[in-house]
């Protein structure tokens, strides 16, 4: 990287720091400003959509268009059909809203051309996860508060890159951890934190899993797709489909599974898992300081992501933390007077994650039921309450509070994730110096703390 990675930061230097192109023709004459409410158009809070893919249309977009205060007024991506798509669903939801034809949504096809643009104060960036961190960064220097999809970065010195990035420039950056604004998780966090469970010893975190697949040809790129920007800093390698996104539709995509631009389940579910599990322990702001563990992983074929594991650690607190497929999926801390589980509400299939939910399961559990049914004093610990991970970013964008996920615990989460993965590499105990974030007297451990840059792509 050009830029310099500096390491380690203090939690209170961390609190105080975030504490502390195309116009949108005709939007005000097409729709009057009574069509969403009472907000006035001066305060809300207009939105662009970095990415609108199956993320971006199933969770993010609907995430902020909830909101009558808010307003998506601009999508971009590197497929240009989809930027199309994305217009069209943004414009029918409004249209609908209003009850009058919208199309009050300006498309993009380059981001830092919507960044420029003066009337967006914000984006959520969907994009996929090794364009994470740079686009944020970007974003934040631009002077917009940021929605980021988890997880924080592709890898550990990114994340720091980041994270130092946004507290220098005094945004807001919400991480998507969306579990955090979910009751069960927060409940869970807070019975564990104020020793209903007695003292907190271990605690194990179940992923689903990710398959193999098979070799996929080489394809012509589409017109439609600027894949070398979509390549982005990683490696030039040949185009197919099955490396990108579908053409066709908004089914998984394949980059999930290739380690060039992400770790697979560890750091796909295990950001949000960890980050909930880190919540429970007080751990938000460190790492763990001993990781080993070891994996499966493909021999052939394209997608080479990790497949059955088992990883452990220890916190400087002595908490120990396994994390594997072959548990349950969720989190569940184990006391000196017994444990508590938490997980979602509703589970999906194991080789499709991210998919449609097919069980629905019970989302918070006790080994004995009278843990759940305490109440938590006006003098114990009370942890940050929201409902909403989206609506929670757009109040803190109008209040400047810290969010509930801010980009800190993200990157500390997500860091977390990527020391599970190179132990898994490594196959042998590595020890970790949160502080510093670097492994101790490991060279072939810290050489995977960043990885090469390809320009012109590179931060800077």
């Amino acid at each position: 990287m050009k830029a310099k990675l500096e390491t380690g930061v203090s939690r209170r230097r961390f609190l105080k720091t975030s504490l502390g192109a195309a116009a949108v023709a005709g939007f005000p004459t097409i729709v009057p400003s009574s069509v969403f409410g009472q907000m006035a158009p001066s305060k809300r809070i207009n939105v662009g959509a970095i990415g609108v893919g199956r993320i971006s249309r199933g969770h993010d977009l609907p995430g902020i268009w909830q909101f009558d205060h808010a307003r998506i007024i601009a999508v971009c991506d590197l497929d240009a059909n989809r930027v199309e798509l994305g217009k069209t669903l943004v414009n029918s939801v409004y249209a609908k809203k209003t009850g009058k034809a919208y199309d009050g949504v300006t498309g993009y096809s380059n981001y830092h051309e919507l960044l420029a643009n003066k009337d967006i104060d914000a984006v959520v960036i969907s994009t996929p996860d090794h364009q994470h961190a740079i686009v944020a960064v970007d974003a934040v220097r631009a002077g917009k508060d940021v929605y980021l999809q988890k997880p924080a970065s592709l890898t550990i010195a990114e994340g720091r890159y980041l994270s130092d990035a946004v507290q220098a420039s005094g945004r807001i950056l919400q991480i998507g951890s969306q579990q955090r604004s979910w009751v069960q998780f927060r409940r869970a966090a807070e019975l564990v934190r104020n020793g209903r469970i007695g003292d907190l010893k271990h605690v194990e975190i179940g992923l689903p899993g990710d398959p193999g697949g098979p070799d996929a040809p080489v394809m012509p790129i589409p017109p439609n797709l600027n894949y070398d920007a979509w390549l982005g800093s990683t490696p030039e390698v040949y185009y197919t489909e099955m490396r990108v996104h579908p053409q066709s539709g908004f089914s998984r995509p394949g980059w999930l599974r290739c380690e060039q631009f992400g770790a697979g389940m560890i750091t796909g579910w295990g950001a949000h898992h960890v980050d909930s599990a880190h919540w429970g322990m007080n751990t938000e702001y460190t790492g763990p300081v001993e990781v080993w563990g070891s994996a499966e992983f493909p021999t052939h074929g394209l997608w080479n992501v990790h497949g059955k594991f088992m990883t452990h650690a220890i916190y400087a607190n002595g908490v120990t933390m396994d994390i594997s497929g072959d548990f349950p999926n969720g989190i569940k801390f184990h006391g000196t007077k017994g444990w508590i589980f938490v997980t979602r509400d509703q589970q999906t299939t194991p080789t499709d994650p991210g998919g449609k939910p097919v069980a629905k399961i019970e989302p918070l559990m006790a080994s004995d039921p009278r843990i759940l049914e305490s109440v938590i004093g006006p003098d114990e610990i009370h942890l940050y309450v929201s409902t909403d991970q989206h609506g929670n970013w757009l109040d803190c964008i109008r209040s400047r509070k810290l969010p509930i996920s801010p980009v800190e615990m993200g990157h500390r989460a997500c860091s977390t994730c990527l020391i599970h993965h190179i132990a898994m590499r490594a196959n042998r105990h590595l020890y970790w110096d949160p502080t510093k974030e670097r492994f101790h007297n490991d060279d072939d451990a810290n050489a995977q703390i960043s990885r090469p840059q390809r320009a012109p792509y590179r931060f800077s």
